[in-house]
């Protein structure tokens, strides 16, 4: 009791200090000597917005992440190695964006797929085990398992800087995700993990203030990242706690974050598009679209993402009650798979059909 108690006094003690840093950084993000945070381009696919902001909110999430990991220090005298250096590599590959200093897509990839490799086999990052027995044996072979689980990093990780941009989306997502999590390993007694992901929803939140329904702020390309990380080290670890859930409920609650990559990448090889190039014809960017034909811009922004996340929580939330139950869960993922395709190409359909009209 004396141990909960403590964890609650710091996470109290956190939310403000990961607030006003999220303030103070909006704030200083102004300033000229930081004015490489502004993002200018509005004429890329995914530039949604009218007027200058500041790339900034993945740096003050860096900053409050790095404030907790001395804190967790100081209750649990545990440095979270893996998640420190994983995370931060990572945001730095996506600062080199947000600061306007360019490399190009596959570069980028590259360099994402070394240092993942690295951390993945230096901290022996492993799924034990998923509700697949052929998969299960070939995860015996370490070159397999390492493979396995860098797509599983480079899916989350890009899904998340894919879907960014909309005020509100990628956070919202994410904020729901990590409570699923935290809802899970709360009942199975994990309180460390649980500790750390309400950090994390404690640090979404603040971002959450200054970027819906208007945005301050943008997470940038470090940001995604970042939590991109974050959320596919946590899935990783709740699945190895807890073997009793069927694996097949985290590819449920992942299942927007994968297939966007996955289907975007083939869409645009038959599309005949550079799979690694962005493009504006992606499920949230059709939906705001469609909104935007009877609402002006800044309202379709937020709306997007409330509408995309309404979707998601409810698409997803038969799982809960499944969750240790393989056979419904496998068939409740490739429903939400066949799911996404129809919703895709009915907006794709509708979008096609207003342009012909144009």
């Amino acid at each position: 009791m004396q141990t909960e108690s403590i964890e609650l006094s710091i996470l109290s003690l956190f939310a403000p200090i990961s607030f006003f840093i999220f303030l103070i950084c909006q704030k200083i993000s102004s300033k000229e000597s930081l004015s490489f945070f502004l993002d200018h381009d509005f004429s890329k696919p995914q530039a949604f917005h009218g007027e200058p902001i500041a790339r900034i909110g993945g740096l003050a999430s860096l900053i409050s992440l790095i404030i907790f990991f001395i804190l967790y220090y100081l209750i649990f005298e545990k440095i979270l190695y893996d998640y420190l250096f994983v995370s931060l590599t990572l945001f730095l590959i996506g600062l080199l964006d947000d600061i306007k200093i360019s490399i190009n897509p596959k570069t980028r990839l590259i360099l994402m797929i070394i240092f993942l490799t690295f951390f993945i086999s230096y901290f022996s990052i492993d799924i034990l085990r998923v509700d697949l027995n052929f998969l299960n044996n070939w995860l015996e072979n370490r070159f397999f398992q390492l493979s396995f689980i860098l797509l599983c990093f480079l899916f989350v990780i890009n899904g998340s800087n894919l879907i960014d941009g909309f005020n509100g989306l990628i956070s919202i997502h994410l904020l729901i995700i990590n409570a699923l999590l935290l809802f899970i390993n709360l009942i199975y007694g994990n309180m460390e993990l649980s500790v750390f992901i309400t950090a994390q929803i404690i640090i979404l939140f603040s971002f959450l203030l200054f970027n819906f329904p208007k945005a301050k702020m943008f997470l940038g390309d470090g940001g995604a990242y970042l939590f991109g990380a974050l959320i596919a080290l946590n899935v990783i670890k709740t699945n190895n706690l807890i073997p009793e859930i069927t694996s097949f409920f985290f590819c449920i609650i992942l299942f927007y974050l994968f297939f966007e990559v996955f289907f975007s990448f083939f869409r645009k090889i038959f599309e005949k598009k550079n799979p690694l190039k962005p493009d504006d014809n992606h499920l949230h960017m059709l939906l705001f679209k469609k909104l935007n034909k009877k609402i002006e811009a800044k309202k379709a922004n937020f709306l997007t993402s409330l509408i995309l996340n309404s979707y998601y929580a409810v698409l997803i939330l038969p799982s809960i009650f499944f969750t240790e139950n393989g056979f419904i869960c496998r068939y409740l993922f490739l429903t939400l798979l066949f799911i996404y395709i129809l919703t895709y190409y009915y907006f794709r359909k509708d979008s096609f059909i207003n342009n012909e009209k144009i």
